[in-house]
């Protein structure tokens, strides 16, 4: 029985990649919109940005293309619906009331958040999830985003499936199920971390309201009498936990509560890019801007850096005090595409192969590659390690975030470093039974990943 459920989620998971490949496909002939203006393909969980893979309609006429595209989507959708394990939906609560103070998506609707009350023991226990899903760099990059659900709540899922850190499955999520599970819809393009509004678009950039307004309101509702506390992301999100983590323990300031935060995917690193430019820094730079960043940044690190420095993880995560947790693939998917080897910065297309396929590298981009591995792992054993309750687990894997996906947080199978999963070894760093720093070795010495390329 448990292997036939096995070869059912695997099976499931397959058609899920498969599909999301399909609609990537779809979108890049109608358009080619990609992550900068908020259109992306969500199918394992919320956060996790879709990227482009080689395709096989290259010779097809437009068309067909689209048509082929649309063919293998929808003979698809059924089938993986038909083979979806079952989870209870989380419906979604608007906090009108954030509305009065500014705190609004870019289209001026509230925000949102879903919640799946805690039982037991977790009652007085809350994860509070920051959603990722990339950014906006211009005026006219959000505009496109105002129009989706990355911009309007209106155009948000009304129910979502938590999964991952945050199941209410006790096999699935050991130390957390029980608990208060909240996950905040991201609908500002800045990481919660804008203030501002454009008047000739009328985009509002509010993201550090909504965090706010968010924070204050599940407080109001329970979270203030909380014993335990922890504060994650993935990818856009995890970088907010980064940037809001020490905010988000000043909210529990006199108490006995137990705060901590989690960041997965969120480590993006200033990296130069295969032609030596910086891509990843001019387009942080254009998000700072846009959004007026710059005055809701840590201090302790815009007292000496510039503002786009300071959106950089590497330069704030050695002067955080609330005890942070950083997982990471070493070599993260997202950064390869868009911030190492962009296809504005691969000229001839040289990297096109290696981003879709890692047995694709030859040696001279494995060489770039492990660089950036050694780039994130010099910086984590910087200053960070230097506080004694920080933690860590960087596998040398090619994934982009491993918290909310089942496969990789806790099941059989699941990514380890000697032998501890990822939902361990977050937990045990959480609750204090061990001290997590686990780095890996560089690829391919791990077996045990679940690599997206």
């Amino acid at each position: 029985m448990e292997w036939g459920l096995t070869f059912l989620y695997e099976t499931y998971i397959l058609k899920l990649h498969f599909l999301k490949f399909c609609a990537v496909e779809l979108a890049r002939v109608e358009g080619n919109l990609n992550h900068r203006f908020g259109w992306h393909i969500y199918f394992l969980e919320p956060g996790r940005e879709s990227r482009e893979y080689p395709s096989p309609l290259l010779n097809l006429k437009m068309g067909e293309k689209i048509g082929m595209a649309k063919l293998w989507a929808l003979s698809l959708v059924v089938l993986v619906v038909a083979a979806a394990p079952s989870v209870p939906a989380v419906p979604i609560t608007l906090i009108t009331s954030a509305v009065d103070k500014g705190a609004v998506c870019m289209d001026g609707t509230p925000p949102a958040y879903h919640m799946d009350p805690g039982s037991g023991a977790g009652k007085k226990s809350w994860i509070v999830n920051l959603e990722g899903g990339g950014w906006c760099e211009s005026v006219t990059a959000c505009m496109y985003r105002k129009g989706s659900r990355l911009g309007s709540s209106n155009l948000m899922e009304r129910q979502l499936e938590f999964r991952g850190i945050l199941s209410s499955n006790p096999a699935e999520n050991p130390d957390f199920y029980s608990w208060n599970r909240v996950m905040i819809r991201y609908c500002d393009g800045a990481s919660f971390a804008g203030e501002g509004y454009d008047a000739g678009s009328r985009v509002y950039f509010r993201g550090q309201r909504i965090f706010n307004a968010a924070i204050q309101h599940l407080l109001s509702i329970g979270m203030s009498s909380a014993d335990q506390v922890l504060l994650a992301g993935g990818s856009a999100g995890g970088l907010s936990a980064i940037l809001h983590c020490d905010q988000f323990g000043a909210f529990f300031a006199g108490r006995s509560t137990t705060v901590k935060c989690l960041a997965d995917a969120g480590l993006f690193l200033d990296a130069v890019d295969v032609a030596g430019g910086h891509t990843l820094r001019s387009y942080f730079g254009g998000v700072v801007a846009t959004h007026r960043v710059a005055q809701t940044l840590p201090r302790s690190c815009t007292g000496h850096l510039d503002a786009t420095s300071c959106f950089f993880p590497q330069n704030i995560i050695g002067s955080i005090k609330t005890p942070i947790f950083l997982l990471n693939a070493a070599y993260d998917t997202w950064q390869i595409h868009e911030s190492l080897a962009p296809d504005v910065a691969d000229h001839g297309g040289a990297w096109r192969a290696c981003k879709s396929n890692r047995l694709a590298c030859n040696a001279s981009q494995m060489k770039v590659l492990q660089a950036f591995r050694e780039q994130m792992v010099g910086i984590v054993e910087g200053a960070f390690s230097r506080s004694k309750g920080n933690g860590f687990f960087i596998n040398s894997c090619f994934t982009h975030g491993q918290s909310k996906v089942p496969a990789t947080w806790n099941a059989n199978g699941s990514p380890t470093i000697h032998n501890k999963s990822i939902a361990k070894s977050v937990s045990d760093w959480y609750f204090g039974r061990a001290e997590v720093r686990a780095i890996d070795c560089p690829y391919p010495c791990d077996h045990t990943c679940h690599n997206d390329i």
